[in-house]
């Protein structure tokens, strides 16, 4: 045995109420009964949409600040390499396959200490800025790339 209900309607729902219900295999008590579980569903999907709101706007937070720093290091990068193209004279023909030979080995010594510092989670900036403020208060970075402009 279901409970019995009294719910009160304003007179254009009532009318929509007893279309929908006269038509064959229908009741008005179905029709209410299905109205409440969609109504009482989209809500709780409300709810898990807020929940979801939340993480998807920290998501969108830490992927901005991603960006920040792939262009911050795209950037350092670029003058770096600049910097290094006015200062590094270049090397005579003669001289070419030496210079090859010392570039690799160089380059390899070069990728095998990154690889060693970061399996072991240090981060050379991090610690650049450790030693430059360890107070921890931020200032501008004063360098001669600047005056390579």
């Amino acid at each position: 045995m279901k409970p019995r209900h009294h719910v009160y309607l304003d007179e254009e729902l009532t009318e929509r109420l007893d279309a929908l219900a006269a038509k064959p295999g229908s009741s008005k008590s179905a029709i209410v009964s299905d109205a409440l579980k969609s109504y009482l569903g989209r809500r709780a999907a409300r709810e898990l949409d807020d929940l979801l709101k939340v993480r998807l706007d920290r998501f969108g937070s830490q992927l901005g600040r991603i960006e920040r720093d792939q262009q911050v290091v795209m950037e350092s990068l670029a003058l770096f390499i600049r910097y290094q193209f006015m200062v590094t004279a270049p090397v005579p023909e003669v001289d070419l396959p030496a210079a090859r030979a010392a570039a690799q080995e160089r380059f390899q010594a070069f990728i095998d200490q990154v690889g060693r510092r970061l399996a072991a989670g240090k981060r050379t900036a991090a610690e650049v800025v450790a030693k430059i403020m360890p107070d921890g208060v931020t200032r501008a970075p004063t360098t001669n790339v600047e005056a390579a402009e």
